[in-house]
């Protein structure tokens, strides 16, 4: 399992070189249980101010951003905030600003936020609890141990591989209950995902922790070979995307 050293490299060259958008892809996907900024939508008033932890090159929270009274959004690699001030600059907003800085120590004052929103991020539900307001939302969606478990296999490594599924979602709970969080729910989907072309999908694996190191082992690219014979259908390369969503109140 790559250690967190090396997953920050790995986003530091996703930011260089895309953000954190892999919108250009072609994929179909069936059985995506929900949209996660969708969601934060349905929780949001417009007088509220919002923190996006791990917002990566910013494009998701952009989309939405105008429905809030003021955004920060943060990451922990200074690629992604370039990558995003960028996005920012091309766009009419005026309430967003994007912050270089860890989810571990958030510098901002105590019951700050009225919704915290993280997506596919590690984050301190200790921190999350203390900048939130009374009555305040969090809102976060994870990769489950058991995505895209069919190429895990093939290569016998992976992200979360040979770890039970509901680990991290269990751990999470538990630990937002203990800190007094209230009205916690919890929501898992597991939708099938074609990916169109060989290249999209070598695409993913070099900029996303799913397989570590793709490609700089010489017999990656052969076990990749054996792995679309095995699993190309009329459509594509077919794998799955396991999600879950935790919703939670202060």
């Amino acid at each position: 399992m790559n250690t967190k050293k090396d997953y920050r490299e790995l986003y530091e060259k996703a930011g260089k070189r895309i953000g954190w958008n892999f919108s250009h892809l072609k994929t179909i996907e069936t059985g995506q249980g929900w949209d996660f900024y969708q969601e934060v939508l349905k929780k949001s008033k417009s007088t509220d101010l919002i923190l996006d932890i791990g917002t990566g090159g910013g494009e998701r929270i952009l989309k939405i951003a105008k429905q809030f009274k003021l955004v920060y959004a943060i990451d922990h690699t200074s690629s992604m905030i370039d990558t995003a001030n960028k996005s920012l600059r091309k766009t009419k907003l005026n309430n967003v600003k994007f912050l270089l800085m860890d989810s571990e120590k958030l510098d901002f004052p105590d019951n700050y936020f009225d919704i915290v929103t993280n997506r596919h991020c590690d984050f301190d539900p200790t921190e999350v609890f203390r900048v939130l307001k009374k009555g305040g939302y969090f809102l976060t969606q994870q990769v489950s141990e058991d995505d895209q478990l069919n190429i895990k296999n093939a290569f016998g490594r992976g992200q979360s591989y040979g770890i039970k599924d509901g680990t991290l979602k269990n751990k999470y709970l538990k630990e937002l209950k203990a800190l007094g969080f209230n009205k916690i729910q919890s929501f898992d989907y597991n939708s099938k995902v074609i990916y169109k072309t060989d290249k999209d999908y070598i695409f993913l694996l070099r900029y996303t922790p799913t397989i570590p190191e793709f490609g700089k082992k010489k017999e990656d690219f052969e076990i990749f070979r054996k792995f679309i014979e095995e699993n190309k259908t009329d459509e594509g390369i077919e794998t799955n995307s396991k999600r879950f969503m935790i919703i939670a109140v202060k």
